[in-house]
């Protein structure tokens, strides 16, 4: 049984109206599902306050309410908490509600811009093959040990986040591995979870459209590492400019990657191409089989973060050396005909879009052709979008612009959004297409033999979401039943 009084234990409260002595059955943020027995945290959310539905939860006879801003009308059977912040008070609240289960397992938090998913799935699967079971928590699936959780936010909210933790925990799994984005820590969902660890890959451009300023992102981002314990770990990417800003105030441990300059985990690529890499981790020599620079920093931060974790590095490298990395990834699949590479990726900012652009520039044998086909997403950073378009043109020799997932936004305006300062060289070289199908249809039958085809964006995704309605749809699928039409 959880009494109310223990559950709040860290939450900073300013005034108690009732009796905190009461059992608490389940915690909810959503008004439409409590009942009685309930503790409702009113969250001041981006599209919702939930104060406005304080007294919705009351006509379900919650047991109690959490609150920033005390109702004007109070009910006697009910126990009202005001607290300072009701987000981070959520986070607190779930913690203690589940057991602090992120205090049972070695949880490893990785944050940046690009690489989360990847480093977040390559670490669940080498512990999974050095015998450990593992929980995955990512923006493509979660995993308890084998059990597949449909992913709906790249970090769930703090019940959700807590109630996966303790499924976890129960499970035997000892580890657990996290994407852990701007949004979730800027809105407290990670409050009250003890970390074993934090990894930065990077910071470019994104997210502008909810943080407002590129320094507030970063500042965000800082924060995760700001609040590690001394008996924790953190990771930075010493070739990105902002990896040591990262660490600055932490009291974990401090470690870097580089494959640049000196660090505690450094690599050095040998060979790249479409067999894998070659490359040196700490002067030791092992082929991957993953593609370009963007994974050997990936592999690095995975390999750090492993050895942090007490792992061996030859069984470390051993196991990391035969595994493949997240679904969406650069994952790419050849036409039967003409030869033509089909590399599905989840890029989606210009930083990556470019990374994965130069890794193929670098894998082309000759002069075969590089046709791109992205778009960008609907109700999202406006401002990325003449850079998406113009990194396409600038490292591509055909691109077609077309629809990610528009949600409310009309396809046509984010097309004239993405075709905005574009020069005249530019210009040349692309064609929108507002439809998704067509326009990867049209981009295979542009390529010759051997030519390489970029569908960028989507990645892992299995719908397009057009005006508050998600339709199947997955690039790699669509791929390929264009290339079987190409065959006839």
């Amino acid at each position: 049984m959880n009494l109310l009084q223990d559950i709040l234990y860290k939450v900073s409260i300013r005034s108690v109206h009732g009796n905190l002595n009461i059992a608490i059955n389940d915690l909810q943020m959503d008004s439409r599902k409590v009942s009685q027995g309930s503790l409702f945290i009113a969250v001041k959310g981006v599209h919702a306050d939930g104060h406005q539905y304080i007294d919705s939860a009351v006509e379900k006879n919650v047991a109690a309410v959490v609150c920033e801003v005390m109702p004007l009308q109070l009910k006697e059977s009910i126990t009202y908490v005001q607290v300072e912040d009701s987000a981070s008070a959520a986070g607190f609240i779930a913690h203690n509600f589940y057991g602090q289960p992120s205090e049972k397992i070695k949880l490893v938090g990785v944050t940046g811009t690009n690489g989360k998913t990847t480093i977040a799935t390559l670490l669940y699967k080498l512990f999974t093959a050095l015998d450990c079971k593992a929980g995955l928590l990512s923006t493509v699936q979660n995993q308890i040990g084998e059990k597949i959780i449909p992913a709906t936010h790249t970090t769930p909210d703090a019940i959700s986040l807590n109630a996966l933790l303790k499924e976890m925990v129960d499970a035997g799994c000892t580890h657990a591995f996290m994407e852990t984005s701007s949004h979730a820590i800027h809105q407290h969902r990670i409050a009250g979870l003890k970390y074993a660890g934090g990894i930065f890959s990077n910071i470019t451009h994104d997210h502008l459209d909810y943080h407002k300023t590129f320094d507030e992102y970063i500042r965000v981002k800082k924060s995760f590492f700001d609040s590690l314990s001394s008996d924790a770990f953190a990771i930075s990417n010493a070739d990105d400019k902002r990896g040591a800003v990262m660490l600055q105030n932490t009291n974990a441990k401090k470690y870097f990657y580089s494959l640049k300059t000196m660090a505690e985990f450094k690599g050095k690529i040998l060979e790249n191409n479409l067999t894998g890499l070659i490359m040196t981790v700490n002067e030791q020599e092992v082929h991957f089989r993953l593609i370009g620079e963007f994974n050997a920093y990936n592999l690095l931060a995975v390999y750090g973060a492993a050895i942090c974790l007490g792992e061996d590095k030859h069984e470390v490298l051993r196991c990391l050396s035969v595994l493949s990395g997240a679904e969406g990834r650069f994952d790419y699949i050849v036409s039967p005909n003409q030869h033509v590479i089909g590399i599905v990726d989840y890029a989606h900012t210009p930083d990556a879009l470019i990374n994965v652009l130069t890794t193929i520039h670098k894998l082309r044998k000759g002069h075969e052709q590089i046709i791109t086909v992205v778009g960008c997403g609907g109700d999202r950073d406006k401002t990325k979008r003449p850079l998406m378009a113009e990194a396409a043109c600038e490292y591509s020799d055909k691109v077609i612009f077309t629809s990610d997932n528009p949600r409310s936004e009309d396809p046509l305006e984010i097309l004239k959004d993405m075709e905005t300062g574009l020069g005249a060289a530019a210009k040349r070289k692309y064609v929108s297409i507002a439809d998704r199908k067509e326009a990867i249809a049209t981009a295979a039958n542009l390529a010759n033999t051997e030519d390489i085809l970029l569908i960028a964006g989507k990645g892992h995704e299995k719908y397009q979401e057009i005006k508050g309605v998600k339709y199947p749809f997955d690039d790699k699928s669509v791929l390929k039943e264009v290339f079987e039409e190409l065959k006839k």
